[in-house]
């Protein structure tokens, strides 16, 4: 901490703006690896690379992220094939970094299905050959006709309960018109709040690949500490701004899930119907 703060002279109003320039302050020393730190609420966003950072962090309570297997119809580059919208074979395309080429992803699900408690992974049926059967997928529905990045997407879990649920998410309401755009492949933040709601309501939360924050809106509407990590610059620079809003407007347009298993339906959210 610093000495140059003064409550008489500076005011307690900037009292916790202090705070968290220093606790930045002090988060950029212990990981000198990140290009920028930001405290924002209960927020850690670090700018740099999820493999050189993540060392240098403390234990978190959960994993709540979508990598950069970037996904096109029928073409794309990187490691790995899989089945476009169309039928035909085409590989994942990487964004940034080298996370694909460090950990082969047999070992990463081997180690995600050993220490997770409550697992989704979105794109699951792309890599069947390496997760157990699951007794309930998850089909989100993004009720869109632009087919760039499809239509919908599975998610394999091991959670309880039917064999599949359907969550659709309508691209004309408020929420949509405000949200959309800020990444090629983001979650609606609706959605990462019901995926959240499997935690405990003060558990700690990392996305190692942040893009525009989503994971992170998510944690501060619903009052969860978040380490978010972010390789792009730009990307980055949107997260902090959407999370500076979200704690700024707390729950104006989205209310938290009373639990994962009760059905909420907002703003074309539907969480929890069955799938026919």
């Amino acid at each position: 901490m610093t000495d140059d703060y003064d409550a008489q002279k500076d005011g307690f109003e900037s009292y916790n703006v202090w705070i968290a320039a220093n606790r930045a302050r002090l988060l950029r020393e212990r990981c000198a690896a990140a290009r920028r730190v930001e405290v924002i609420g209960q927020c850690e966003l670090y700018l740099g690379d999820c493999m050189e950072i993540m060392p240098h962090l403390g234990k978190v309570d959960a994993v709540v992220t979508d990598p950069p297997y970037g996904i096109r119809r029928d073409q794309g580059m990187g490691d790995g094939g899989h089945c476009g919208k169309t039928g035909k074979k085409r590989k994942a395309s990487r964004y940034t970094g080298s996370w694909d080429r460090e950990k082969p992803a047999g070992e990463v699900f081997d180690a995600i299905v050993d220490c997770g408690k409550h697992i989704i992974v979105w794109g699951g049926q792309f890599f069947t050959d390496r997760l157990p059967p699951s007794g309930k997928w998850l089909w989100w529905d993004k009720q869109q006709t632009m087919p760039s990045y499809g239509d919908g997407e599975l998610a394999w879990t091991n959670l309880p309960g039917e064999a599949c649920r359907k969550f659709t998410y309508s691209l004309n309401g408020m929420i949509a018109r405000s949200e959309t755009g800020l990444h090629p492949t983001q979650k609606p933040v609706p959605l990462m709040m019901w995926c959240l709601s499997f935690l405990h309501h003060n558990s700690s939360v990392l996305d190692p690949f942040m893009g525009s924050g989503t994971t992170g809106v998510a944690c501060a509407k619903t009052g969860r500490p978040f380490v978010g990590i972010e390789i792009d610059e730009t990307y980055f620079d949107i997260a902090c701004r959407r999370i500076e809003d979200a704690y700024r407007q707390g729950d104006m347009f989205v209310s938290a899930p009373k639990c994962a298993e009760q059905e909420t339906e907002q703003f074309g959210l539907n969480l929890g119907e069955v799938a026919p």
